[in-house]
């Protein structure tokens, strides 16, 4: 249920509700604004009357939120997440993009891409150290040393590095690095990893699951956001169809049917969506006409030679060809690309 302080309600009263929810076994999710407080109050609580805390001196009023998901729907936080990272936002109006190879291969591989897509107007850089493959054989990744890769592309650009975590026991490692957690397709409904991600205050770009609901997507997230890890980016990167003409079909109705359902931001992943470098820049585009509030693309200095996903890799070339597309199309639904120098 979501707990409606008076405006200007003193701290003591927000304390003493506070203790109540947590007194009747469930979790309290407080949301302090400039005038008014909001307090979420979220678990098993059916048998919690809406009456117990309606009572409490500063209580304005208590509201049951219908939705299964519940501190990911905009019934509990009505206006949009905006979260900060160096030098620029995601979920205002500005649309930031991450842009790096599907692999990390190498040292002067990973210097030459990211000096690359910062050149082209990156905001951050990405980049897999741990890979998920559907074959045993297939390269796994260079594991921490690719992330000391990733650590002096970062000193040397100021990008901030996105990466996927795999599983529990690599997130104590890979904090020391990493800025943005990349939660994969394949790991969307790995509960104990949610909840581990949940207990860390590094943010998560959560991927959907190529078989995946909306409302599946919604209710995984959710256990991000209940361990008190509110950071939660959420990406359309395409789902699975009866389709072959294309690896996924992009989802572009997910991403204005997302911004009403949640306040969380929404990226698209026009890459992983289309598996084919001929399509990024049109699925980029209708992604951002759609209103995403980023993208996260595939760049490769020499496609036909990467190791893992050269196929949907943009050239460093056509990926600044992209961004000024997109730029365009920003403008166009009153938004704006983060400007070059914002990333120190």
């Amino acid at each position: 249920m979501m707990i409606i302080m008076h405006p200007g309600a003193p701290r003591e009263q927000i304390d003493a509700v506070i203790a109540a929810v947590e007194g009747h076994k469930l979790t309290a999710h407080p949301i302090f604004g400039v005038e008014q407080t909001i307090i979420g109050a979220v678990g098993d609580g059916h048998y919690v009357l809406k009456e117990t805390f309606e009572a409490f001196p500063g209580v304005l009023e208590v509201q049951r939120i219908s939705k299964p998901y519940k501190l990911a729907s905009r019934q509990f936080h009505e206006q949009d997440s905006v979260f900060e990272f160096n030098g620029f936002t995601i979920g205002g109006t500005e649309v930031p993009i991450i842009a790096g190879p599907c692999s990390v291969e190498g040292r002067t591989q990973i210097l030459e891409v990211a000096q690359a897509v910062k050149e082209a107007g990156a905001n951050a850089f990405r980049g897999g150290v741990f890979k998920p493959r559907t074959s045993p054989y297939a390269f796994q990744g260079l594991g921490e040393e690719g992330l000391e890769y990733m650590a002096e592309a970062r000193e040397k650009t100021g990008l901030p590095l996105v990466v996927e975590v795999m599983a529990v026991s690599q997130i104590e490692m890979m904090e020391k690095y990493v800025d943005i957690f990349q939660l994969g397709a394949r790991n969307m409904q790995n509960f104990n990893l949610l909840r581990a991600l949940g207990e860390t205050r590094t943010p998560v770009l959560f991927k959907r699951g190529m078989s995946a609901t909306i409302e599946e997507m919604l209710m995984a997230s959710e256990y991000i956001l209940n361990g008190g890890n509110n950071r939660v980016i959420l990406c359309e990167r395409g789902i699975r169809t009866f389709e072959t003409a294309t690896r996924n079909t992009t989802d572009i109705n997910a991403v204005p049917v997302l911004k009403k359902l949640t306040h969380l931001p929404v990226v698209i992943d026009p890459s992983h969506s289309t598996g084919d470098s001929a399509y990024v820049q049109s699925i980029a585009r209708a992604g951002v006409a759609a209103g995403a509030d980023g993208l996260i693309v595939e760049v490769h200095q020499d496609p036909p030679h990467a190791i893992s996903d050269g196929k949907q890799s943009l050239t460093p070339e056509a990926f600044a060809k992209m961004v000024k597309q997109v730029k365009a199309i920003a403008e166009a639904v009153d938004r704006s690309l983060v400007p070059q120098h914002a990333t120190a």
